[in-house]
């Protein structure tokens, strides 16, 4: 891993800020239940991936999470769902970064794409399914699901959500990346 430089930490901070303000920026969309909220959060922290490596991405994530938490606080005053958020970020950009560093194409950056968002939603189902939407329950208060509502719940929503998720993620960072194809390109020959 390289180490980072300030340079690399000043525009870390920075992309953190971004990410941030794009993470109050978010929305439900009509078809999923209210508490799968979409928002472009993770862009910044995919650029600091590809420019910087995967702790400065991590760092975006990390960060992004620890502003939002401390200015807007928790419906249950335990950051569930800023971990699962955190989590989610890095499992779309790791599964990117590893695949694009292999195959340094157009295509390469689409297959990273596609990989990260297959990876991150299959394993946010499984983390929903056997932590997530159970810490939920616990902290809330609330009523324990069946097993069987657990399940139609992850796998009618936040299977297809997460997926959705990536697949409008990619399709907009994609732009972003050709324009800024240079940029990331020389960050990553000056670390």
């Amino acid at each position: 891993m390289k180490k980072l430089n300030l340079k690399t930490m000043v525009m870390v901070g920075m992309l953190s800020s971004i990410s941030y303000i794009l993470m109050l920026l978010n929305f439900p969309l009509p078809v999923f239940p209210n508490f799968l909220l979409i928002d472009f959060s993770d862009i910044p922290a995919l650029i600091a991936t590809l420019a910087f490596g995967p702790v400065a991405g991590i760092l975006v994530e990390l960060f992004k999470n620890l502003l939002d938490y401390f200015m807007t606080g928790s419906q249950t005053g335990v950051p569930v769902g800023h971990i699962a958020n955190f989590i989610a970020g890095v499992l779309f950009i790791l599964p990117t970064y590893f695949v694009y560093s292999r195959i340094k194409t157009k295509k390469g950056l689409s297959l990273a794409l596609v990989a990260g968002t297959f990876i991150m939603a299959v394993l946010m189902s499984i983390l929903n399914y056997y932590i997530i939407l159970p810490a939920y329950t616990l902290f809330l208060n609330a009523p324990a699901m069946a097993d069987s509502e657990v399940r139609k719940l992850v796998v009618t929503a936040i299977l297809p959500f997460n997926i959705l998720k990536g697949v409008i993620m990619s399709l907009l960072f994609v732009p972003l990346y050709v324009r800024m194809n240079y940029w990331i390109n020389r960050q990553q020959t000056s670390i």
